[in-house]
């Protein structure tokens, strides 16, 4: 009897000792660390980790040489998945002549969306350039004139400028008063901003990312489109004032002869996405993967078209929060798994760059993934877990993407560390969006915004580190539930998978498809998934299919897509022309 209870006293501790041994070998993931890859991601050195700059290069090589040294292996190539994006958009040889007398450069500029072109014709006013036909509303700038060849003169903005509510809202994008002057006819548009609307008359810098409207479209200051008016003994400002007071339209031709060119050329730079992985050790679910990542690009310097909250400060925006914090917690997940490397199914650790120019990273990688999509268990992003406050509230979304995420997730927050806000819907703003489109069930994780997001005031003595270090402790036990289940997680589609579309959302007007945002296809819409039961597929729409035209008016890009839908109402049915296999179809669609 004494000897079997020696035997268990020495097993007993043995056991205890292993199990400290263990503990010892698995690395806490501590603020020290979290702290040394915040301060070089978010330090002047790296000047705000713009994509396709030095510091954007010196951001991913760090990610990826820190996670090479604990023994991570590229998922792709050197680690660096490399692809193009256009970083500027720069007016190139544009040309403005009336009545064949040249106007000086710096009276005109092409919009972004402004097709590469020259068009010669007569011109014709059209008002704030509406056609309104609504139960509210009524206005056709167009009624009585033919623009047809025409270069058209339209207001930019609308005549209830200043009204904090105009019931013209909706109706005055600049966009969209070109491609109803182009439905029209219209060979070209010159937009002129009125007083009320720009009384500097400045040009705004070019936006990257708009598609071609398929007409010459130029800016034109109040000078200029006086000189056009000038045989009509009307000023633009004078228009505006009557338009305004009248409430009325007004249009008429215009007695000169305009010569245009527009040229935009696309100033493109090379940046790239960093892929490690940790490969499984079960010989059955190693071929099946978790991504854990984030992004780790910022907005370099800011200025104007920078998306900055201060674009008058050219200064560093060192994103600490935004999203170094991310980045340093998914650093130090992935040295804890590399340390037990217990996890039987594979993990790609992921940083994500041109997050801030429309999730352009994860984009790619979702049509460039160096394993099969169906194999992808479950992605977990991480973006602004920087700054847990005092009321411990951490923001998760992706609950509802697959029908075991909630009992998971629930199981491992401690309550007294975190006040949980859940969200169902997989769409969001960051890069998990790009997984949930492909049928991937995503978790997101996130502290919120804050009065230093996107300002150069988002430094690393801001971040609160100790919130940090539980909420990378929190990710890193659901990984590993997740990483080891033996049981697939099953997708459940929670919330819309594209971004709400101002118009279509107001009308409610949808046909039920995920439409192609990269841009893939030139002259069409792709279709990459049509939702069952809803409209489009019960019209006989298939995945693949182009859209070129619906109604008769064509489609060449995902925003004369979105502008077509605000048109429609609910309760008629549509003719929508596809390329299928490269036939074309028509189908009628119910909506």
């Amino acid at each position: 009897m004494k000897h079997n209870l020696k035997y268990l006293v020495i097993v007993s501790l043995f056991m205890l000792f292993s199990c400290r041994a263990n503990k010892i070998d698995e690395p806490a993931i501590t603020i020290a660390e979290l702290q040394e890859h915040i301060n070089f991601l978010a330090s002047d050195e790296l000047k705000g980790r713009q994509p396709g700059t030095e510091g954007d290069l010196k951001s991913a090589e760090y990610i990826r040489d820190v996670m090479q040294s604990w023994g991570l292996k590229p998922a792709v190539g050197n680690g660096l998945q490399g692809f193009e994006i256009v970083a500027s958009l720069e007016a190139g040889e544009s040309k403005l002549l009336i009545d064949n007398k040249t106007v000086a450069s710096d009276q005109f500029m092409p919009f972004a969306f402004s097709e590469n072109s020259a068009h010669t014709g007569k011109t014709a006013f059209a008002g704030y350039g509406f056609d309104i036909k609504s139960d509210t509303l009524n206005w056709n700038d167009y009624e009585g004139i033919d623009v047809k060849g025409k270069w058209v003169m339209i207001l930019r903005t609308d005549p209830e400028i200043d009204k904090a509510s105009s019931n013209f809202a909706r109706y005055s994008s600049d966009r969209d008063k070109v491609m109803i002057a182009k439905d029209k006819g219209a060979g070209g548009v010159l937009m002129v901003s009125g007083e009320k609307f720009d009384p500097k008359d400045e040009f705004e810098p070019l936006s990257k990312g708009e598609h071609s409207t398929g007409i010459p479209v130029l800016r034109i200051k109040r000078e200029t489109a006086n000189i056009i008016l000038k045989e009509n003994n009307v000023t633009i400002s004078e228009l505006e004032e009557t338009l305004n007071n009248t409430f009325a339209p007004v249009s008429f031709d215009l007695n000169c002869t305009v010569e245009g060119i527009s040229e935009l050329v696309e100033q493109k730079v090379t940046t790239s996405n960093v892929l490690m992985m940790l490969p499984g050790n079960d010989s059955i679910l190693k071929d099946e993967y978790i991504i854990i990542g984030g992004h780790f690009d910022h907005l370099g310097m800011g200025g104007p078209g920078s998306s900055s909250r201060a674009p008058d400060t050219m200064a560093v925006h060192y994103g600490a929060d935004d999203n170094a914090s991310g980045i340093a917690s998914m650093l130090e997940i992935a040295e804890k798994f590399a340390s037990v490397h217990d996890n039987a199914r594979s993990i790609i650790f992921a940083g994500f760059t041109a997050e801030e120019m429309g999730l352009l990273g994860s984009k790619y990688l979702t049509e460039h993934l160096p394993v099969d999509a169906e194999k992808v268990n479950a992605m977990i992003n991480l973006d602004m877990v920087g700054r847990l406050k005092e009321n411990n509230l951490i923001q998760i979304g992706g609950i509802g993407t697959a029908k075991e995420f909630r009992d998971i997730v629930t199981g491992h927050i401690d309550t007294s560390l975190f006040s949980p806000a859940f969200s169902e819907e997989g769409y969001g703003p960051s890069d998990h969006s790009s997984f949930y489109g492909r049928d991937i069930p995503v978790l997101f994780f996130s502290t919120g915004a804050h009065l230093d997001y996107h300002t150069p005031y988002d430094t690393p003595d801001k971040i609160s580190y100790s919130g940090l270090v539980n909420i990378s402790d929190l990710v890193y036990e659901i990984s590993e539930e997740l990483a080891g289940n033996n049981k697939k997680l099953s997708f459940t589609e929670a919330g819309p998978k594209t971004p709400a579309i101002r118009n279509m959302r107001q009308k409610g007007v949808t046909l039920g498809i995920m439409p192609d945002f990269a841009g893939d296809v030139k002259n069409g819409l792709r279709a990459d998934f049509v939702t069952p039961g809803r409209p489009a597929a019960l019209g006989g729409m298939k995945k693949g299919d182009i859209i070129t035209a619906i109604n008769g008016k064509e489609i060449n890009n995902i925003q004369d897509y979105m502008f077509r839908l605000s048109e429609l109402e609910h309760g008629v049915t549509i003719q929508v022309e596809v390329l299928r296999d490269g036939k074309k179809e028509l189908l009628l669609v119910a909506l």
